[in-house]
């Protein structure tokens, strides 16, 4: 019933302002019509155009934001406690888009809007009740509703998702097919969600092994693979009505800081810029992807200011609009990260919009945004025309993805949710991603008769790939550590690895953990061969190339544990090629197989 009555009122709506699509335009803003567009395409612009002239300023400047609450339901009070609650002004979905007249909202894990595991029927009903607020409101706008489900180590929906291998291990496989294939399922359980925004795919091009926060999810180190499977999936989300986004721009990929704790600067020169960094991104302009994500990096070499690249006009505006032609949005990264923090908060937004976003997302103070925008607008700093060119780039998208025609999604959706063919799907993936580095004296398969000892942090799960060679036959026994190994710990792996007749290692960035690095040096001391797998990044064999065998999974999820077992076994020839360089040791694309 309430998609009907919706429908029903919008249609009526929609066939009223096509009717007189010039009320309002004389005293009113207009963008301009753009050359080679069809009636049809001018109808829509006079109805966006329309419905802009009807809108207050306080709508157009709540248009620009996506924002997070607490909750599972739009009424949630979640947190009342001021300190637990980040978006201040607002104690749930609906107070925040009647008071704010918000653009949209993004889901995550920790503010209880997708569980762990997720409650598909849950936030199905939650997406729901959200639109049919937002289209209650005085000035009916169906909200952006967002996730970040880039697949692998950052996924928001996992079981009774499809839960996949991750950016690196669909590089490993060199196949776009599969690129597009992973990225159609999950645009379809997004949709089936009411998720219309995905940040994601990540267009990062990684080339530096101590990357503390790209890794794995940039697909490759080379800016052409990485163009090619992020426009695949790129097109698969637009196919589904899934808005992508391509984060984040103009690179992340050469980087040892994390921009969400501080400053990342990026050092290089103007040609390495556009033959690397760039590239992917001019790529999914020219495919004509919705929307662009920025980071919070410095990069001189396009702006020497100091700021990072969210506050910068001339790499926002002058680079990204103007050189390079994109027309589509423009958000920032979270405005809440130590990156974006450049500047007094309440200058944050300001500066990001000034600077040529047109999406503010997640604030870490709704109410201190909104009127800091609000009252840059109202003293001139910012024009209202530079509002309207932001509004008209948000409703466009909304009305090109049906939004306004119907920004519900039907209850019985999720059934499209974790289906045995889209399990399938990112089994293949992962048997296609894992990787064979190094295999001396033919180390691996591992073979049945003897007795095997797998340790290591907690996060490179190996109790639980234990468990699945011992579903397979083997004399496994383990023992997990804390990612940071102890003294006793190392002790204690040394002890019982002592006794077994083959060593596994399962490491988890342990080119960058001093620790890890000790606790497989002590495995080697033991004279037992050691087989070291790389459950995250795949540069570990910088810190002890003198391992008997290595392999790369590019994710703990447990897909890629099930394969990387599948792999040691021997019921899986491994087939993954090096999506990037390990310096001084394998080049991009090298593999073994048996």
């Amino acid at each position: 019933m309430i998609k009907q009555r919706f429908v029903s009122f919008l249609s009526i709506l929609l066939i009223a302002f096509l009717a007189f699509p010039a009320a309002g335009f004389a005293n009113g803003w207009d963008a301009p019509v753009k050359p080679g567009w069809g009636d049809g395409d001018k109808a829509k612009h006079g109805w966006i155009v329309n419905k802009m002239n009807h809108m207050t300023l306080e709508e157009k400047i709540g248009q620009l934001f996506i924002i997070h609450m607490y909750g599972q339901t739009p009424t949630d009070p979640a947190y009342e406690d001021t300190n637990l609650r980040m978006n201040r002004g607002a104690k749930n979905f609906q107070e925040a888009i009647e008071k704010y007249h918000i653009g949209g909202v993004i889901y995550f894990n920790w503010t209880g809007n997708i569980g762990t595991p997720a409650n598909p029927a849950q936030v199905n009903t939650l997406s729901n009740g959200l639109q049919e607020i937002a289209m209650n409101q005085r000035m009916p706008i169906p909200l952006f509703i967002s996730t970040d489900q880039e697949g692998g180590i950052v996924q928001r929906l996992t079981s009774p998702g499809t839960v996949f291998p991750g950016n690196m291990a669909l590089g490993a496989t060199r196949s776009t097919d599969l690129a597009a294939d992973s990225a159609a399922i999950m645009g379809t359980e997004l949709k089936s969600l009411g998720i219309n925004m995905n940040f994601a795919p990540v267009f990062d091009v990684n080339v530096n092994p101590a990357n503390p926060v790209i890794g794995v999810r940039s697909f490759a180190e080379n800016p052409d693979l990485v163009s090619e499977l992020g426009v695949a999936q790129a097109e698969a989300y637009e196919a589904q009505k899934v808005i992508p986004t391509a984060k984040h721009f103009p690179g992340h990929g050469d980087t040892d800081v994390d921009s969400h704790y501080g400053l990342p600067i990026i050092n290089h020169d103007l040609e390495t810029l556009h033959e690397v960094d760039l590239k992917p991104f001019q790529a999914g302009i020219d495919a004509g992807i919705d929307a662009i994500m920025t980071a919070h990096i410095v990069v001189p070499a396009l702006d020497d200011s100091g700021l990072p690249a969210t506050l910068s006009k001339p790499i926002l505006t002058d680079l990204l609009r103007d050189q390079m032609g994109f027309e589509g949005l423009i958000v920032t990264d979270s405005l809440g990260m130590s990156g974006a923090n450049v500047v007094e908060p309440e200058r944050v937004p300001v500066e990001a919009f000034k600077a040529g976003n047109d999406i503010l997302l997640n604030p870490p103070n709704v109410e201190q945004a909104y009127n800091a925008m609000l009252g840059a607008v109202e003293s001139g700093e910012i024009s209202e025309q530079r509002v309207d060119e932001s509004v008209y780039r948000i409703l466009k998208a909304k009305m090109e993805k049906g939004l306004f025609g119907d920004p519900f999604t039907d209850e019985d959706a999720i059934a499209d949710i974790g289906t045995e063919t889209s399990l399938q799907k990112a089994d293949e993936i992962a048997d296609k991603s894992i990787t064979l580095v190094k295999n001396e004296q033919d180390i691996l398969p591992l073979a049945e008769e003897q007795s095997i000892f797998i340790t290591g942090p907690s996060a490179a799960e190996p109790e639980y790939l234990a468990e699945q060679l011992r579903d397979k036959g083997y004399n496994v026994n383990s023992y997990a550590t804390s990612t940071s190994p102890t003294a006793a710990q190392i002790a204690s792996s040394s002890e019982q690895a002592a006794e077994a007749d083959t060593i596994i290692a399962a490491t988890y960035t342990a080119n960058t953990n001093a620790a890890q690095q000790r606790l497989v040096d002590a495995l080697l001391d033991t004279g037992k061969p050691v087989v070291a797998t790389a459950i995250r990044n795949p540069y570990d064999l910088m810190a002890f190339p003198e391992v008997s065998g290595y392999l790369a999974t590019y994710g703990n999820r447990d897909v890629s544990v099930e394969a990387l077992a599948r792999v040691m076994s021997g019921e899986v020839n491994p087939e993954g090629k090096l999506p990037v360089t390990i310096p001084d040791l394998y080049d991009y694309g090298y593999s073994l197989s048996y």
